[in-house]
């Protein structure tokens, strides 16, 4: 009995996927939405990046100097609608993702493409780590041409160098839908839950490593 009952315990602190209780279809985002407005982020240059639990990817991105705000959401699918408990069924074509607001004087579009290559393995196919699924699949956005030639030319060099197959999508930015006010910087307010503990720490730890080596390597 002990070990039927270890299991669900052990899935949850090594999953994303854990449900908050939602309404089915009702995205509550008011706050992060009136956040956006008041900080007036939109005045600063954005990217959308999608790789693995959002929780992860935004307290990365926030940690790189340059980075406004990096705000979790959806991307990437072929639905009007979309909510947590969508996303997680796999069925609407969605991934998680982040909005990255950035200084253009601190920071360009190929150093932060830089930043999302160093913090993921961009090898697995839909999943990251321990979240396994389309909604957690590798999708970098672009909006302008330029922005898809940084992003392909970062993969060619990647497959070039190594013998690495490079899984990440190349996509270009229809809609992001920004998601529940719960997510917003969850690792921050929620240190110490599970997979915050297990998961995103550990994943933000390797990021800065393997992000000074990269830097380091280019000088």
């Amino acid at each position: 009995m002990r070990i039927l009952m270890l299991f669900p315990i052990l899935f949850f602190i090594t999953n994303c996927n854990g449900q908050m209780n939602e309404d089915s279809y009702e995205l509550k985002n008011e706050e992060t939405l009136a956040y956006i407005k008041e900080e007036k982020l939109e005045q600063h240059s954005i990217a959308v990046f999608a790789s693995g639990c959002f929780w992860c990817v935004e307290a990365i991105f926030e940690s790189v100097d340059g980075v406004v705000e990096a705000v979790s959401g959806y991307a990437g699918g072929h639905t009007d609608y979309i909510n947590y408990d969508l996303s997680n069924n796999g069925n609407t074509g969605h991934a998680e993702a982040v909005k990255v607001y950035y200084d253009n004087s601190k920071i360009d579009f190929k150093e932060l493409v830089n930043v999302y290559f160093s913090s993921h393995d961009y090898t697995q196919v839909n999943g990251q780590g321990p979240d396994i699924g389309p909604q957690y699949r590798s999708i970098a956005f672009y909006s302008t041409n330029e922005e898809k030639s940084v992003i392909e030319n970062r993969i060619n060099k990647i497959e070039e160098t190594t013998d690495l197959k490079v899984a990440t999508e190349v996509e270009e930015l229809d809609r992001f839908f920004v998601a529940e006010d719960y997510h917003q910087n969850f690792k921050e307010r929620n240190e110490n839950h599970p997979y915050i503990k297990n998961v995103s720490n550990p994943r933000l730890e390797r990021f800065k490593k393997e992000y000074e080596k990269l830097e380091s390597e280019e000088q």
